[in-house]
């Protein structure tokens, strides 16, 4: 049933940014699409379009901005010259830049290097307006929630994502594992982004595997197993008969003839059914708790009514849309490449493809999103394709606004023991590991408050970031050693990152509390390691931006893991235990904690639960 909260508007609004741009910094222009005050960067990008608008006539500002890039190692922003197809010979477009460039507090310097003019911001002013800005929006946000990284793109939309989308009767298996992952992080991602986000789980609650387990249950079923595990129970009950039908053709047509009854409305039929549905769903939900993973609605198959399916067969019908190929019914979809769609079965039950022309005419109607996406497996792209093309035929505006988000396959994902796995074995088997790792140090396992909870945090971290690091179409290897290491680019090594960031504070009580961010001398922080850290963090709102682009998740996870490579590169030598000048050692302090907030909210965005010790 929808959650009553999913109908209502309960649109995020963003309040105005807690940080503005120093007053006592050289005034900038406006430029449409950029905000200050949710990322600073943009002001340096201003700058830098301004520095070149005002040299080379006729450009505009909102021109040159669009091509200010970030630089490759060493340079902060790039802007290749060629783009904007001036007159004048490159190089002496360059001279002219250089020649009329009066270095100020937001650009230090400019160099040409062949097509390309590179720009240095003022390294004082980074630090201070990024520092801060990490800290007001982290700390001082009406919401009182960290909303660095948010931005106000989607405001006023609603999105429907629909993901995970499990079988009831069965195991969450490990092949819903990736849409879960995936479809969490983008109802995140379209948050941050200020849309209102409407996280939809579409269970696979109907069909005649229902039949097969409602005949099974009379022999099978044991009302004590079913309250115990239902999940469990109604999966094995499943496997007998399913071994049953394979031996005898007569037990799958009872199994027809049940699921028949029930499409039919037939109470009696019908009673158990709402039974298993409802315990299956409260143990998917401890599922999702664990996996920090929440939804608005649950619905299924079951939900879409049939006068909806029926609907949309005459719609298509009176379109001339549809042939009739042996009883059966399709919608020839060749001159759109995309083959012939079947809408009806020669028996007359619906398939898959009208319940979801059905299901999505009735969101529509119900919801009025201005988007709704699908996180489905890339074996179904097919399906996907002929769905969304046959809603565009039907004459629905709204058919363009639907998207696809596919990935490929886990390979090889078995416990270790080699068996096929359901996700809890995976969690379970993880999370022990983690606790075998973490009691080889037996000071600093005294210390973590609940060892097991942990471990298992550390567990599903390492579970998500191997689905999360790579393209999500590309396939990949479940490899266990590699999974759970802290060594190389791994779940527990963000963990162990933010951990240890987190433990600044407690190993030096004696700088806290730090000043105001205003306050610090971040002129202090000299060292080129602490200048990347600065930058890189900087540039945290730009990677989320461009996530919502490509709908990646591994563009997160790849700054996470850079992040934790600066800050790594940086203990040696931007210390703070043992560092003399206190007002040096403070501002180091802060550089660290803003470290540890973004690398936070980076982890958040993925659904992983940052941790403070391990």
């Amino acid at each position: 049933m929808a959650s009553s909260s999913a109908e209502q508007s309960h649109k995020p609004v963003l309040a105005p940014s807690p940080f503005f741009v120093p007053s006592d910094l050289p005034k900038l222009p406006e430029v449409a699409g950029t905000d200050p005050t949710r990322s600073v960067l943009d002001s340096f990008r201003i700058a830098i379009a301004k520095v070149i608008a005002d040299a080379l006539e006729p450009l505009t500002i909102e021109q040159v901005y669009q091509g200010v890039d970030y630089g490759k190692k060493g340079e902060d922003f790039t802007v290749a010259l060629p783009r904007f197809k001036l007159k004048a010979k490159v190089d002496e477009l360059a001279k002219t830049v250089i020649d009329k460039f009066q270095p100020d507090e937001w650009i230090e310097s400019v160099t040409a290097d062949r097509a390309f003019l590179h720009f240095r911001c003022r390294t004082s002013t980074l630090h201070r307006l990024i520092l801060d800005q990490i800290h007001a929006l982290t700390y001082d946000t009406v919401s009182k929630q960290p909303e660095y990284g948010s931005n106000y793109l989607g405001e006023g939309k609603r999105v429907i994502i629909e993901y995970s989308s499990p079988n009831i009767a069965k195991s969450f298996h490990v092949g819903h594992l990736r849409s879960t992952i995936i479809g969490a992080f983008l109802a995140n991602l379209y948050k941050a982004c200020g849309w209102e986000v409407i996280s939809m789980n579409y269970l696979g609650d109907w069909g005649t595997q229902f039949g097969l387990i409602a005949s099974g249950f009379e022999k099978y079923g044991s009302q004590e197993a079913l309250e115990k595990n239902a999940i469990q129970h109604l999966l094995e009950i499943y496997v007998k008969v399913n071994a049953e039908a394979e031996k005898d053709p007569q037990v799958r047509e009872e199994a027809a003839a049940w699921f028949k009854r029930m499409e039919d409305g037939d109470e009696e039929a019908l009673k158990n059914w709402r039974v298993w549905r409802q315990l299956s769903v409260k143990k998917y939900e401890e599922e999702y708790d664990r996996l920090n993973v929440h939804f608005d609605v649950y619905t299924g198959e079951s939900e879409v009514p049939q006068e909806s399916m029926d609907k949309a067969l005459k719609q298509l019908q009176e379109m001339d849309l549809i042939e009739e190929d042996n009883g059966a019914l399709r919608v020839n979809l060749e001159k759109h490449k995309l083959g012939k769609a079947v809408v009806r079965k020669r028996d007359g039950t619906s398939i898959y493809l009208t319940r979801d022309i059905g299901g999505a005419v009735n969101r529509y109607n119900k919801y009025k999103f201005d988007k709704m996406i699908y996180v489905i497996a890339s074996q179904q792209d097919l399906h996907v394709a002929q769905f969304f093309k046959v809603l565009e035929l039907m004459g629905y505006d709204w058919a363009k606004t639907l998207e696809h988000v596919n990935y490929g396959l886990v390979l090889g994902m078995s416990t270790r023991k080699g068996t096929v796995v359901f996700l809890d074995q995976i969690i379970r088997e993880a999370a022990s590991v983690m606790h075998e790792q973490m009691r080889k140090n037996e000071e600093k396992y005294n210390a973590v408050e609940k060892p097991e909870e942990v471990a298992q945090e550390i567990g599903i971290t390492g579970v998500k970031i191997q689905d999360m690091a790579a393209k999500r179409i590309n396939n990949y290897n479940f490899n266990w050693d590699r999974m759970l290491s802290f060594e190389g680019d791994t779940g527990p090594y963000l963990q162990y990152a933010h951990v240890r960031l987190s433990s600044i504070e407690r190993k030096n009580p004696e700088l806290l509390p730090l000043p105001a961010p205003s306050q610090l001398k971040t002129e202090l922080l000299t060292e080129p390691q602490a200048r990347e850290i600065v930058f890189l963090l900087g540039s945290y709102p730009d990677v989320v931006k461009t996530a919502l682009k490509t709908h990646e998740p591994s563009g997160i996870v790849t700054f996470g893991f850079r992040l934790s490579h600066a800050i790594s590169s940086a203990w040696e030598t931007v210390i703070v235990k043992g560092e003399q000048d206190k007002d040096k050692a403070k501002a180091r302090m802060a550089l660290y904690l803003a470290a540890r907030d973004v690398l936070g909210a980076a982890l958040r965005l993925l659904s992983i639960r940052p941790l403070e010790r391990m």
